[in-house]
C-alpha cells in the first residue's frame, strides 16, 4: 500500500484525556473527506474545551433544552430561543455553569448559544453532520464502547 504524501494529525494528552486523529491524504482524497475529518477534530476540542476551563456544561446544557424544547427548525422558532438567551433561566445557568470563576461567564454564554443552535439543527460552523447529509458517503463513526445487541425474535 502506498504511503499517503500528506496527512492531518491530531494528538492531544492532557492528564487523563487522550485524543488521536489521523487522516492519510492521497492523491485520490477527496476534499469533502478532508473537511469531515477537520470538523471531528473541531468537535473533540469543543466537547472538551469547555470543561477543561471547569464550566459545568450540564447546567448549560438543561438551559438550551428549555429554551428549545417544542421548537422546530425554523427561524422564527430559533429567533425565540435566541430571544429567551437574555432571561432570567439562561443568566441563572451561566451563573451555575461558571460559580467558582465568574471571568468565565462569556465563554459559558457562548457555549449556551452554540447549544441552542445545535439544538435546533443550526450551526456557526461545518460539523460531521452537516457534511454527512451533503456527502452520504461520509458516515460519522461511532464511539467504541459497548454496543447493543441486536433484537431476537
Amino acid at each position: 500500500m502506498d504511503d499517503p504524501s500528506e496527512y492531518i494529525d491530531f494528538m492531544a494528552k492532557y492528564k487523563d484525556w487522550i485524543s488521536i486523529k489521523r487522516l492519510g491524504i492521497r492523491p485520490e482524497t477527496k476534499p469533502e473527506e478532508v473537511v469531515f475529518h477537520m470538523a471531528g477534530i473541531r468537535n473533540t476540542i469543543d466537547l472538551k474545551a469547555f470543561p477543561l476551563l471547569g464550566i459545568k456544561t450540564g447546567a448549560l446544557d438543561a438551559a438550551a433544552n428549555r429554551l428549545t424544547e417544542g421548537k422546530k427548525k425554523n427561524f422564527a422558532d430559533l429567533g425565540q430561543a435566541i430571544s429567551g438567551l437574555s432571561g432570567v433561566d439562561a443568566k441563572r445557568a451561566v451563573e451555575e455553569a461558571c460559580a467558582e470563576r465568574k471571568e468565565l461567564s462569556p465563554i459559558a454564554r457562548a457555549y449556551l448559544i452554540g447549544k441552542v443552535l445545535n439544538n435546533l439543527e443550526y450551526d456557526a460552523a461545518i460539523n460531521q453532520k452537516i457534511m454527512s447529509k451533503i456527502f452520504p458517503d461520509l458516515k460519522i463513526k461511532k464511539p467504541l464502547g459497548r454496543t447493543k445487541k441486536p433484537a431476537s425474535d
